[in-house]
């Protein structure tokens, strides 16, 4: 996503800002983690035309297309056009990720025994939402079906048989990686607490959407979650009643990447991709750089 060659001070996976603000160079040492940085939004949209534009889309050959994709597909077109959405703060310091990395929460299979687990997409800010759909499909069926072996679970299981002691080190070790960037590659392209874009759905749980905390490991900036999808009857200008269906939503944000007014226009374009749906089908017209 970010076409700059690499200087002195960049990281594995993003090129340091250098013409932030001071305010905001400031404001990464006063607010030194990311819990403590996070803001809440709840928020619900109309999804008419979102469920017409889904069924065509699995009458095309597109089988389980669904909310989710849409969702990813929403951000990634967002961030193809305002880039600052895909920037993260590591060592108090602010940069832009190099690509877009979408982490999935997932359940291999739908029971109380079966473990949860973390895929990560890797998507490109020309997507379209049917490249989006494929790429999603090809890495969560994959890990479902046991094909993929190069992932965070098995870094996990290894760490869990460390001694207490010696886990707790081990943890505090990969944070001072981290905090200087020095965090092996190949740590970076399985770690679910690294990416862009973290999603979770809790639509097959059924129950409404939760606002999930940030983590401090890593640099994941934005959170978001969706629930099942709910009808509601409201009154049309004409006093009739009408049926509409919507999909509530929430998203927790690092403050500290971009300001209020910026957010509040990324969630705004992504909201109306639900009305216009189509303009997913198409790459965009240019892609935006973000500042150097």
């Amino acid at each position: 996503m970010d076409s700059k060659k690499k200087r002195w001070g960049d990281r594995k996976d993003g090129r340091l800002l250098r013409t932030r603000e001071p305010m905001s160079i400031v404001e990464t040492f006063i607010l030194v983690d990311r819990t403590g940085s996070t803001n809440y939004i709840q928020d619900k949209v109309e999804i008419s035309k979102t469920e017409e534009y889904i069924r065509a889309k699995r009458k095309e050959g597109l089988t389980g297309f669904g909310l989710m994709h849409f969702m990813v597909a929403s951000y990634v077109r967002v961030a193809s056009q305002m880039p600052a959405v895909n920037r993260f703060v590591s060592g108090q310091r602010v940069y832009a990720r190099s690509r877009i990395e979408v982490n999935i929460d997932i359940k291999k299979e739908m029971t109380l025994e079966a473990p949860n687990t973390c895929v990560k997409i890797i998507l490109r800010p020309e997507d379209t939402a049917e490249e989006v759909y494929w790429k999603m499909k090809a890495v969560i069926d994959g890990e479902k079906g046991g094909e993929n072996d190069s992932d965070f679970d098995g870094v996990a299981a290894t760490l869990a048989k460390f001694p207490k002691l010696f886990f707790k080190f081990s943890i505090w070790f990969l944070k001072l990686l981290d905090y200087f960037g020095w965090l092996p590659k190949a740590l970076l392209e399985v770690s679910p607490f690294h990416g862009s874009f973290f999603i979770t759905s809790m639509g097959s749980l059924g129950i409404p959407p939760i606002f999930h905390h940030l983590y401090n490991f890593g640099n994941v900036p934005i959170f978001c979650a969706i629930g099942p999808k709910r009808t509601e009857y409201e009154i049309d200008r004409n006093g009739e009643v009408v049926r509409k269906k919507y999909l509530d939503y929430t998203f927790s944000t690092d403050e500290r990447i971009v300001d209020g007014y910026y957010y509040a226009t990324a969630f705004r374009k992504m909201k109306l991709l639900f009305n216009h749906p189509e303009e997913l089908d198409v790459p965009p017209e240019e892609v935006a750089e973000d500042i150097d």
